[in-house]
């Protein structure tokens, strides 16, 4: 028997902020139990553990941290730790993802667009992790 991946575990100090751009981006769900409560009220779970269900894949989870220092990649003060990869089908829709990621936060890191055999971009989340779209 092997194991299978059930989840991707993103360390984030915003759980909910960080669970929020990644359920915009990729259009995932929360699992039940973890959606935002209402206006005003506590958010236990997004002071602790947050998951979104993915149909086609592993799902995601962020975990919530007091400190975690900010990726500084490329440049090699603090690595990486952890990136996603995420393919789209063609060129167009490279530029369209490009555009949905920036406009919920995320940094652009590194452009590689005009490369001929694999276009991509990578960009920061909100909290830092990088994590690459391209041409697959």
């Amino acid at each position: 028997m092997t194991p299978r991946i059930r989840q991707v575990v993103l360390d984030t100090t915003d759980a909910r902020a960080l669970a929020e751009f990644y359920r915009e981006l990729f259009g995932l769900a929360y699992r039940p139990g973890d959606e935002p409560p209402p206006e005003g009220e506590p958010d236990p779970n997004g002071n602790d553990w947050l998951v979104l269900r993915n149909d086609d894949g592993a799902h995601l989870a962020f975990q919530q941290v007091y400190d975690l220092p900010r990726s500084t990649w490329p440049d090699s003060g603090i690595p990486q730790q952890l990136h996603l990869d995420t393919t789209v089908p063609d060129v167009d829709a490279l530029v369209a993802a490009r555009d949905h990621a920036l406009a919920l936060g995320a940094t652009l890191l590194y452009d590689r667009s005009d490369d001929p055999e694999e276009p991509l971009y990578v960009f920061g989340d909100p909290m830092g992790h990088p994590f690459c779209v391209f041409v697959g």
